[in-house]
């Protein structure tokens, strides 16, 4: 078994992927805002910024800014996961959701995965493949035609910044290393 071992840099800059447990389409409707308010919450209590996010029905993909003498990305997805599971459970409860021995021993709920991705971003070309594929994800998973019809990422705001052209993604797939992503 290997012994993975997740980089912490103050300050940095990170690609993270979240993945519901067994991919389960839990964002769709309602639970998009809860997740929304869960990160601000969160934000305001740990600060970080989000650079680029987008949530497809059962996984989510972000790169993070951590503020300068800060390193502590694992406390804010523990706090987040926490928050939404939280409020998820106010509003629908734990019907439907897996609950597992080894869950109910740990006193989880079948949401999230217990892992999740981390990918330290290592400079400006890093950041932009990235980038790209948190935008075409929609598109890779079916969920969209193009980027810009998907609503739940921060495609919008990367055209309106003069970063992306309002068709980008739609003529050509861009291409992936096969170690992008972590799904």
């Amino acid at each position: 078994m290997s012994h993975y071992r997740r980089n912490y840099e103050k300050g940095g800059t990170y690609f993270f992927t979240l993945v519901t447990y067994m991919r389960q389409k839990i964002f769709i409707g309602p639970p998009i805002n809860m997740l929304r308010t869960s990160f601000n919450k969160i934000a305001r209590e740990t600060p970080f910024r989000i650079e680029a996010i987008v949530v497809l029905p059962d996984h989510v993909h972000c790169i993070w800014q951590l503020p300068e003498a800060d390193n502590n990305f694992s406390i804010r997805w523990k706090k987040i996961k926490g928050e939404f599971s939280k409020c998820y459970q106010e509003k629908f409860g734990k019907m439907g959701l897996p609950n597992s021995a080894s869950m109910q021993k740990k006193g989880e709920v079948g949401i999230w995965q217990r892992r999740f991705w981390e990918h330290t971003i290592r400079d400006e070309n890093d950041f932009c493949i990235h980038c790209d594929y948190i935008h075409y994800n929609p598109v890779k998973h079916g969920y969209a035609q193009m980027p810009n019809q998907w609503p739940y990422s921060s495609f919008r705001r990367f055209v309106k910044a003069g970063v992306y052209d309002e068709a980008w993604g739609s003529m050509q797939e861009p291409e992936f290393s096969g170690d992008i992503g972590g799904e």
